[in-house]
């Protein structure tokens, strides 16, 4: 179970209920000593180094006393030291035994948790203490219950008969924890309940005979809280997770989830922290899939690890395995989502300098489609950097090496070995108000290429390249009060870039790694084209363009417009290409964010051709949102042309796909009807082929203690037969209603999965920089 972040029942109560007589200071009803509130948290006040050292102050109607027998003391008792407060009817201490007795509605409290007791017992000479038909609550947070019978036999050890616990508010019985005997160790800071029942409205619904907890940051072995939901894609589900302390760097979480339509899923995650670093190995498993029987056995894993040893060497792995390429569709996992296609897998290893660094990189892919279109495997990859920042004043100079060995399981392709050197120089310059950066590179590459068994006849075994590189970039911030607007800050921050690259033949070499970038605003004042060195576009190009932003007068950014451009010199050198006769500019690139007294929020970008007078893509978001919720709606557009012009081969045969590009609408609502029930609402429609991408609605109970939660959703998973039969082919829908509820506190919140697994949702709309 979740550690409780105090002793679970009475474990709490302090060691020194009272103290003797001979610290005590007695005051009758006339005392105008002001005393503590008794339901109130003190647990944030400074706390004395030795607190039962404190002086005592009593309050009584009345006080009998026998010298050298008893004191007694009657009629509203309030006894104070420090935090701690009793208030009893009655309270009597016995000299010779030194033990005091409480009776009649005693009440204590120390800051941290109240008790209210028929009768105290506290033995001053073997600090032994009895409470009898006792009620408990948290002061400083939710929780609380009763004990017919509460010892402490120790100074930190507790026995309890017949205890019980819950989150919930007094009066409410909706659920809670009882077992016949408790026993908590505040130094071992563990709980052992023996008989344990959980409750609901009374009425027993699990029973387990042993179970131990933690009570503080100490970690313990054993079971974790378990959630039950139900969907109506997968029946009845139950996850019973169990937790392995095995020791403090190292833990294991094993979790068994019946569904019933599917079977028993074996869940591990192994967690560690070493000098090496920290990672973790997360494991699947379910056999013989009863929903997909085809399938067989369905597995995942993952072994993820980050660290750094000596602060020189850096270490990461990140390693996904599945069974198939449907395993993220047909089974919910914390490995990846339904909208992955393709699993990484690799490993690096990186030692660092002041002045260079050296990484030995291997990297693989497991792909998630049944397109032939593999990905290239780099085994392995050795980089090498280095840094000279200031060689000169105003001079920085580096040096980016690469040997890289590519393979693939794909035919056709080539396998290769790339050896690239890139030294660079650049000259910066800054002030407050603006930069120039001028930069000069020489990109030395060389591929020795394995054309056995290759369809391209155009490549060549071995090739050579040496192309220079220039780029200048300059921007300025200017400032000004607005002339339309009162008190608000406009800015204009215009920015100008001149890249120059030779021409240079690349149609021998093979794409390993290298993808087209997105053109949007601000890839306009990128230096490559192209995500990696495969393909280096030749430019000679100035691209300008210009933000302005709008600051209240709390210098709170409300309003973003950038728009910008590429002018070609030459004209050859355009990868957007739209029409016969393109010119030399490319698509104006426009993006703008917007935040109206933070009730009413914008985002758009829109890119659009002007040699077509089209626009290539679009997207935009807006966004209202009020005291109980929000409404969003969202739109993006993609032209086929540009699909294919920024992902080229790496999607494969685009017709089995779209047929006029990405069109979408989206609509998103939330809802919070009143203090106990909440909705939300989200639907997406695709413009193309007229038909819903996925809906869901979601209506949540929550309680001061539990809630429930239902939840239906309609998701596009396929095409019968397949999408290149459109517009004759049929969507396949896949339809499921979820229930599931949880309890609330002690640091759970069960049961927050409700079965959805849509691949799209809310999105911030707004990019402000506030």
């Amino acid at each position: 179970m979740s550690p409780f972040s105090r002793t679970v029942l009475a474990a709490s109560i302090s060691a020194a209920l009272f103290v003797p007589q001979t610290q005590a200071e007695a005051m009758l009803d006339d005392s105008v000593q002001e005393l503590p509130a008794i339901d109130q948290c003190l647990i944030d006040e400074p706390e004395p180094e030795n607190p039962n050292q404190q002086p005592v102050k009593v309050e009584a109607d009345t006080l009998e006393a026998i010298n050298g027998q008893r004191a007694t003391y009657k009629g509203n008792v309030v006894v104070v030291q420090g935090k701690k407060r009793v208030q009893a009817d009655q309270v009597t201490l016995h000299q010779k035994e030194n033990i005091i007795v409480a009776e009649g509605n005693v009440t204590f409290s120390d800051g941290a948790i109240k008790t209210t007791s028929d009768k105290a017992t506290n033995n001053l000479n073997s600090d032994e203490m009895t409470l009898e038909n006792t009620k408990y609550e948290f002061l400083c947070e939710q929780g609380r219950g009763d004990a017919v019978y509460i010892a402490r036999t120790g100074k930190a050890v507790y026995e309890i008969e017949d205890g019980s616990i819950t989150s919930c508010p007094e009066g409410d019985k909706s659920w809670r924890i009882r077992a016949s005997d408790i026993d908590v160790d505040q130094d071992e800071e563990e709980a052992t309940f023996y008989n344990t029942r959980f409750e609901i409205l009374d009425v027993p619904v699990f029973y387990l005979p042993y179970v131990t907890v933690p009570i503080g940051d100490t970690r313990k072995t054993g079971f974790l809280y378990p959630t039950v939901s139900y969907g109506s894609s997968d029946g009845y589900e139950m996850a019973v997770p169990f937790y392995w302390n095995i020791a403090p760097n190292y833990d294991l979480e094993t979790t068994v989830k019946y569904m019933q339509q599917r079977g028993t899923q074996l869940n591990n995650k192994f967690r560690y922290l070493t000098s090496f670093g920290e990672g973790s190995l997360d494991s699947e498993f379910l056999p013989d899939d009863r929903k997909y029987t085809e399938k067989g056995d369905r597995w995942g894993f993952q072994y993820q690890h980050d660290g750094i040893y000596q602060k020189s060497w850096k270490f990461h792995v990140d390693y996904s395995k599945v069974s198939d390429i449907d395993y993220f569709t047909d089974v919910d996992s914390s490995i990846g989502k339904r909208e992955d296609g393709q699993l990484v897998q690799e490993g690096s290893v990186q030692y660092r300098t002041s002045n260079w660094d050296a990484t030995l990189l291997t990297r693989d892919f497991q792909v998630l489609t049944d397109r032939d279109n593999l990905p290239y495997m780099m085994l392995p990859q050795l980089q090498f950097n280095y840094y000279a920042p200031e060689l000169l004043r105003y001079l920085d100079f580096d040096v980016k090496s690469q040997v890289t060995r590519f393979d693939t399981d794909a035919d056709g392709k080539p396998a290769a070995t790339r050896v690239h050197v890139e030294p660079g120089v650049t000259i910066p310059l800054g002030t407050t108000w603006g930069s120039w950066v001028t930069e000069a590179r020489f990109l030395g590459t060389y591929y020795q290429q394995d054309l056995d068994g290759v369809i391209d006849s155009d490549l060549d075994e071995e090739v050579t390249r040496f192309i220079p590189e220039f780029r200048s970039h300059a921007g300025i911030v200017l400032e000004r009060d607005t002339v339309i607007l009162d008190s608000y800050t406009q800015t204009l921050e215009p920015q100008i870039q001149y890249l120059y690259v030779p021409e240079e033949d690349q149609d021998n070499i093979a794409n390993y790694d290298t993808t087209l970038l997105q053109a949007d605003y601000y890839g306009l004042f990128r230096s490559r084209k192209y995500s990696s060195i495969d393909k280096i576009k030749a430019a000679n190009q100035f691209s300008y363009g210009a933000s302005s932003r709008f600051f209240d007068e709390n210098y709170k950014e409300r309003l973003n417009i950038s728009f910008g451009q590429v002018i070609y010199l030459d004209k050859d050198d355009r990868l957007d290409v739209t029409s016969d006769k393109p010119s030399h500019y490319s698509a104006w690139a426009i993006e703008m964010d917007f935040n109206y007294d933070d009730i009413v929020f914008y985002h758009g970008g829109i890119q659009y051709d002007v040699d077509t007078t089209e626009v290539q893509m679009a997207n935009s978001t807006l966004e209202y949102q009020f005291d109980r919720g929000y409404v969003q709606a969202n739109y993006r557009y993609v032209t086929l042309d540009y699909i294919e012009n920024t992902l080229g081969d790496s999607l494969g045969e685009l017709e089995t796909i779209t047929e006029e590009g990405i069109s979408q609408a989206g609509l998103l609502a939330s809802y919070k009807i009143n203090r106990n029930w909440n909705s939300s609402v989200q639907y997406f429609y695709d413009l193309t082929t007229d038909e819903s991408l996925e809906w869901m609605a979601k209506l949540q109970y929550t309680d001061d203690c539990w809630y429930i939660g239902f939840t239906y959703s309609e998701q596009l998973r396929d095409w019968d037969p397949d999408f290149t039969s459109y517009p004759n082919a049929d969507p396949d829908y896949e339809s499921n209603f979820g229930v599931n509820f949880g309890i609330i506190g002690f640091g759970t919140n069960l049961g927050s999965d409700t079965g959805s697994d849509n691949s799209l949702g809310y999105g911030r709309p707004f990019f402000l920089n506030n």
